[in-house]
């Protein structure tokens, strides 16, 4: 490896670091900051070029013909407040549609996580995306600020937050009474801990690049599994092998897809850490995932 390439694996990982942890973004940019990269480009620079620029990540415009985005709220008895905000794509005519929960990341409904929404809209999909900020105002329009009020809430509490967004658009008038879920990062841990939670109430989940529930919960799942990871992603990787394990040893229908030259968050377009061919892959196959269960 060149120390070129060494440097930008560094700042990759310092801004996982920011991601993941209680790093801030001004003590993200400082320590990025001190590194030059051989080609001359600033660490700085680099640092700055990872951060999401939702204005060009938009995939489906939320006036989109062929759907019709709102806001919703709905009971979450047990959770972190009464009532959850969440973002609901119905698609375009009558129904019954099979439904999909979308689980965000760790600092709230961004553009992103709506988009998402919205292209399992265009799908055929009725898709909800909760806010687990609601009950501190909802996603902040940044996800600084949104990262640390995620932390500042009780995270099981998030968790049933999130299990009864499925079960709200599962009961929903416009549903065939069919559910999937899928999310990324710290959506990804709450598509397991759905999956171990509903039991048989779940048909699909396809979890990115998420850590798994207790292993001692896994034989509660029921529903079929497409579980996408990074290459490059120590942190979620490390529980990989175990997970593996504790499904087939349940029996579930599980499938681990790995892809080459991609790091955590590969799915996320408003990054550079986006990669097109793997990110294309990985959504083709939740399709078919839902597809096959949930229609």
């Amino acid at each position: 490896m060149s120390d070129d390439a060494k440097t930008e694996s560094e700042i990759y990982s310092l801004y996982d670091e920011y991601c993941h942890g209680s790093m801030g973004r001004r003590e993200f940019l400082r320590r990025a900051a001190a590194t030059t990269l051989i080609t001359g480009l600033s660490g700085l620079a680099v640092a700055k070029a990872l951060l999401p620029d939702y204005a060009k990540a938009a995939t489906v415009s939320f006036t989109d013909p062929r759907i019709t985005p709102r806001y919703v709220q709905y009971p979450s008895p047990g959770g972190n407040a009464k009532t959850i905000r969440g973002y609901l794509v119905k698609p375009a005519g009558d129904g019954p549609f099979p439904t999909v929960l979308v689980a965000h990341e760790n600092r709230g409904l961004n553009p992103y996580v709506e988009d998402v929404a919205r292209r399992l809209g265009i799908a055929g999909y009725l898709a909800l995306a909760p806010d687990a900020l609601s009950p501190l105002g909802g996603y902040p329009g940044n996800d600084d600020e949104g990262k640390v009020m995620q932390s500042s809430l009780d995270k099981d509490k998030i968790m049933i937050d999130m299990v009864n967004g499925a079960r709200f658009v599962r009961a929903h008038a416009a549903s065939n009474g069919k559910l999937g879920v899928t999310g990324f990062c710290f959506g990804g841990a709450v598509s397991n801990h759905v999956a171990a939670t509903l039991g048989d109430q779940l048909q699909a989940a396809a979890p990115f690049y998420g850590t798994p529930p207790p292993m001692d919960k896994v034989g509660q799942i029921r529903a079929r599994m497409v579980i996408h990871y990074a290459e490059d992603d120590p942190r979620v990787n490390a529980t990989q092998a175990a997970y593996a394990e504790a499904l087939k040893a349940a029996k579930v229908s599980a499938e681990m897809h790995v892809y080459p030259g991609t790091k955590h968050g590969f799915h996320n377009n408003s990054t550079p850490r986006f990669h097109d061919a793997a990110a294309k892959l990985a959504w083709d196959r939740t399709l078919a995932l839902f597809k096959a269960t949930l229609s």
